[in-house]
């Protein structure tokens, strides 16, 4: 449930990181994706843990509330399912072509 729920924050912060202030950014790439403790990132920016804990947490609450109104993050595993079942009858049926074209989709993603 944890690591689903980092993988979420993940996906989430890469899709609405523009719309966060720079301090918002910091804290959830330190805290999410460098793995930073609430502790490390309060010494680092000489503020409270409770700080850190309670800008992390609202952050993560625009983040869903982002989420629910615009839906990026929904409709790409969205995209991903639809492109991963093409692919299979792509192959199924040697389309060479398809196949090509799929990667090329696959890398605006």
């Amino acid at each position: 449930m944890l690591l689903e729920k980092t993988t979420r924050l993940n996906f989430l912060l890469d899709f609405y990181q523009s719309l966060l202030t720079p301090k918002q950014k910091s804290y959830m790439s330190l805290y999410y994706l460098d793995d930073y403790s609430l502790g490390e990132i309060a010494e680092e920016y000489n503020v409270s843990r409770q700080a850190v804990y309670d800008n992390i947490k609202r952050t993560e609450a625009m983040l869903e509330q982002y989420e629910e109104k615009l839906l990026l993050f929904q409709k790409f595993q969205e995209r991903q399912k639809l492109m991963q079942t093409l692919e299979e009858i792509a192959e199924k049926q040697g389309q060479t072509e398809i196949l090509e074209l799929l990667k090329t989709l696959e890398k605006l993603d």
